[in-house]
């Protein structure tokens, strides 16, 4: 017995051996960790797929989602990879999935994120106002559902000082009207959502938001103008990526008096 713990004391002591089996052991540590690596890279692992064709606004089914088995070093970007996270939730308003598409977090969406279904959430006291829009007024279609917006108002006025049938009397007015006003719809002549459906490459014709109702009857005021030639202009901003984007308020109250002071609201 002394001999053998002999034995093994004189291991111990011999740096030789205990580097020796210090590399084993570590050439084996790697050989684990490597090998483990490369077979969560290469074991593929279920994720759901589109079956079919989903358009925007859709609710996504169980008979629309079938299953697959993918690499996980194949998967890029936000992919879902539970059903559970695709099954009863919708596409996204301005996303079509194809079919045979993997789903991304930022093509599903929950009922209550759809565009649709914001333009009937508004804050109490606040009316829904309709301006009129075109392709170039939303800067290539670039104002979506969700996006905040300025108002500008341009008013062409003539000096009645001088002799208004002269264009170079005509004097322009322009000036940030609201501030902070957010979309809640952006639509076509026909009414129909513009991003329900990219395919169809609908025009815009309508962006639609709510602000305070005294607001709206100033927006009115100054859309309405006959003896003046005037245009609301939306021009968007960055406050939705703001973490508490500011309330409707208004921006210049000179041109609210003006605007008060050239037109007539009869109160019922």
């Amino acid at each position: 017995m002394g001999n053998i713990l002999g034995n093994i004391k004189k291991i111990i002591i011999n740096k030789n051996i205990v580097t020796f089996f210090g590399l084993i052991l570590c050439i084996v540590i790697i050989f684990i960790s490597y090998n483990s690596r490369i077979n969560s890279s290469i074991n593929p692992i279920t994720v759901p797929y589109a079956k079919e064709k989903i358009a925007s606004g859709t609710l996504i089914t169980s008979k629309m989602v079938g299953t697959t088995q993918i690499p996980p070093s194949m998967l890029e970007g936000d992919v879902l990879t539970n059903i559970s996270d695709v099954v009863d939730k919708y596409s996204n308003a301005d996303t079509i999935i194809p079919e045979g598409s993997l789903f991304y977090e930022r093509t599903v969406v929950e009922k209550e994120e759809l565009p649709a279904n914001i333009i009937l959430d508004y804050p109490s006291g606040y009316v829904l106002y309709n301006m009129r829009v075109n392709t170039q007024t939303t800067y290539g279609n670039s104002i979506y559902p969700g996006n905040y917006i300025d108002i500008y108002l341009k008013v062409e006025t003539l000096d009645t000082t001088q002799n208004q049938t002269q264009s170079s009397d005509a004097k322009v007015m322009l000036g940030k009207l609201l501030s902070h006003v957010k979309i809640l719809a952006v639509k076509d002549e026909e009414g129909k959502p513009v991003f329900d459906d990219l395919e169809e490459k609908r025009t815009p014709s309508m962006i639609i938001f709510a602000i305070p109702e005294e607001y709206y009857i100033l927006l009115s005021k100054a859309s309405y103008l006959r003896t003046y030639s005037s245009q609301l202009i939306p021009v968007p901003t960055n406050e939705s990526l703001k973490e508490n984007p500011g309330e409707v308020e208004m921006s210049s109250e000179s041109l609210k008096e003006w605007i008060n002071n050239v037109t007539v609201w009869l109160d019922n």
